[in-house]
């Protein structure tokens, strides 16, 4: 056994003396220390895995926040796209009575007629145009004389000849008077026979009824004068009343008929004249509403010409009768002042009022909208009013109809916006895009 070296002294040297010495091996040899370094130092730990990178995590994240925006873009509520129009306060006192009864009919000339002739002919001469203002018996057009002329100009013959001879008879009597009384003195004297006097009495008296026949004879060539003239004046076709010529119907070289001739080669009349100052309005009135109309009521009438001019009218008579076809009840409606905008034929729409119904309370708040934007819904009539972009529900009252627009009493105020014809899909809320009327 190897003796065991001495134990160290307890209190080490100084540093300053430490000094190295060779480690004994085993097989007796010696090993030199090394030199230290900061490897020696290192504190060995069990193997770990080499840190991930981060980057796999934020592409991940930002994949999935691109695919939600995508998502909520696609699923987000598109506006929706609405026509609007802005309510219009109704001033106090602007509507003197409510609405009872709405209609449509005509405007209708109460003087019209298609001026013709009174016998047949050919057209020489027109006269007049489209548009002209023609007076009463002012000559329009002219039909061929020249066989009427020959025929009066005969009958004028007739009359001369007829009275000529009347001169000489009325001269022959005269002698034959002379002569029974000539005779007549001499058979008071007895110095003439009774034969003598009686053939000059004969002769007076025929001389006389001669006269009378002549005198007929003149009347009847005077009348045959008289209705050569007449058929002369109907050759010259006037106007029966003053007006506008509203249609021009033949043409100078046409033949023209008081009644349709030659297979519809003739004409039946020169033009037509409407009095314009004749014009009303007719109406047919379900005679279901009738009871709502009476002779003097106040009514506003609508050109469709002239949507926004309100036309004061009254109502002149109800026709006292019913088309049995259409249930309808005739109503003639006079303009309260005519003007030359107002044209026949044109279309008008009428509001009947009830000015025996005073003003509602609050009527000064009334508004008017377009009648396409009330809704009615569950047995109620709404709007949507359209603010900051949004679409509102209101519950609205409705005080009458008239044409295309609606008079409402609650639900909107003057100069809100409203949606006209609003789509299916508006709802409470809802984002809209406006299109303005």
């Amino acid at each position: 056994m190897h003796a065991r070296p001495p134990l160290a002294a307890a209190n080490p040297p100084p540093a300053s003396r430490l000094t190295l010495e060779p480690i004994a091996r085993l097989d007796g040899t010696s090993m030199s220390p090394s030199t230290p370094s900061l490897d020696d130092l290192r504190i060995k730990r069990p193997d770990q895995p080499a840190p991930r990178s981060p980057w796999p995590v934020i592409v991940g994240l930002v994949l999935l926040l691109g695919a939600a925006v995508a998502t909520w873009w696609a699923l987000r509520a598109k506006p929706v796209e609405v026509r609007t129009a802005a309510a219009r306060a109704l001033a106090a006192g602007g509507d003197t009575g409510r609405t009872v009864l709405n209609a449509s009919g005509y405007v209708t000339a109460r003087r019209e007629a298609t001026v013709s002739s009174k016998v047949t002919g050919k057209v020489t001469e027109i006269l007049i145009e489209e548009g002209d203002k023609v007076a009463a018996n002012q000559v329009l057009a002219r039909l061929d004389d020249s066989n009427v002329l020959g025929n009066l100009q005969l009958a004028q013959a007739q009359l001369a000849a007829a009275k000529t001879s009347l001169e000489e008879i009325r001269v022959r009597l005269k002698e034959a008077e002379q002569e029974l009384a000539r005779q007549q003195a001499l058979l008071g004297r007895n110095v003439s026979t009774q034969a003598d006097y009686d053939h000059a009495e004969a002769a007076a008296l025929a001389f006389k009824a001669r006269l009378a026949q002549q005198e007929t004879a003149v009347t009847v060539a005077d009348r045959s004068v008289a209705i050569w003239q007449q058929q002369e004046d109907d050759t010259i076709i006037r106007a029966p009343f003053s007006g506008i010529v509203t249609s021009k119907n033949a043409q100078p070289g046409e033949m023209i008929s008081p009644m349709s001739a030659g297979g519809g080669f003739t004409r039946t009349g020169i033009c037509t004249i409407v009095d314009m100052d004749s014009r009303e309005i007719e109406i047919d009135v379900n005679e279901s509403y009738i009871n709502r109309v009476a002779p003097g009521q106040e009514v506003e009438a609508t050109l469709d010409a002239y949507p926004e001019w309100k036309i004061p009218c009254k109502v002149i008579a109800i026709i006292p009768t019913a088309d049995r076809q259409k249930s309808t009840v005739r109503v003639r409606v006079g303009f309260d002042q005519l003007e030359p905008r107002i044209l026949p034929e044109m279309a008008v729409k009428v509001a009947f009022r009830d000015t025996g119904t005073p003003p509602a309370a609050g009527a000064g708040r009334l508004v008017i909208v377009p009648k396409s934007a009330v809704l009615s819904r569950d047995g109620r009539d709404l709007v949507f009013v359209i603010a900051n972009g949004r679409a509102e529900r209101r519950a609205v009252t409705v005080a009458s109809v008239q044409g295309d627009e609606a008079t409402l009493s609650a639900g909107v105020a003057g100069g809100e916006k409203v949606a006209v014809d609003a789509p299916p899909g508006l709802s409470e809320g809802a984002i809209v895009k406006e299109t303005n009327l």
